[in-house]
């Protein structure tokens, strides 16, 4: 899930990068980091409507100039925002932790606890929110979905490479069946999602030997 639109931005897989060029000062990554959490904070404690950028600037002390001049918009902070929450709750996994498919496990499991609590919260009200204001959610997974889905895709490409992953569909059309089942099964409270249900459906999809 790439996540580039112009603007400095933070990837969510652990490593966090500003990609995009910028002119006069280099970004303080103190500061950053306060906007950006400060914003994360204020979405899970009040909700998106009373996140806005004269809250975001009163709650990190930053100036509003600051952040209208690193974010092209509110939508793209929050998104942003939720991005680096995610960086260090969800990272993306490692090479060296274990084949692709004990990977998947461990990822899918943990992003089903996630949705358990204000992340989950947090994430479906900022897709909301791209929506509303834009039509769809395009500028969400630009932001944030596109670099991860990439990244998992290219982890089950590997496993079907190296034969430890049987399935032999599409690897995109694999993470969808996962992520989008958990995340369809979450939105509409089809049914309790459960690390040990998460790790069965990768099961399931990816057909592992191991």
């Amino acid at each position: 899930m790439r996540e580039e639109t112009g603007v400095a931005m933070v990837k969510g897989g652990g490593d966090e990068a500003d990609s995009a060029p910028r002119r006069g000062r280099p970004r303080s990554i103190e500061t950053t980091n306060a906007i950006l959490e400060s914003a994360y904070a204020l979405m899970a404690a009040t909700g998106l409507a009373t996140t806005t950028i004269d809250a975001v600037a009163r709650h990190s002390s930053v100036s509003k100039m600051t952040i209208y001049k690193w974010w092209p918009s509110r939508e793209a902070l929050l998104i942003d925002a939720f991005l680096h929450h995610a960086a260090q709750m969800l990272p993306l996994p490692p090479v060296s932790s274990g084949t692709p498919a004990a990977r998947a496990r461990r990822h899918a499991a943990a992003y089903a606890e996630a949705l358990q609590g204000e992340f989950g919260k947090v994430q479906l009200a900022v897709i909301s929110e791209c929506i509303s204001r834009t039509g769809s959610a395009e500028l969400f997974y630009a932001r944030y979905l596109q670099f991860r889905r990439d990244a998992l895709v290219e982890m089950i490409a590997a496993g079907q490479t190296d034969g430890s992953v049987l399935a032999e569909a599409a690897p995109e059309d694999l993470y969808d069946a996962i992520y989008g089942s958990l995340f369809y099964r979450y939105v509409f409270g089809i049914a309790p999602i459960t690390p040990a249900y998460a790790r069965n459906l990768v099961d399931m999809v990816l057909q592992p030997k191991d």
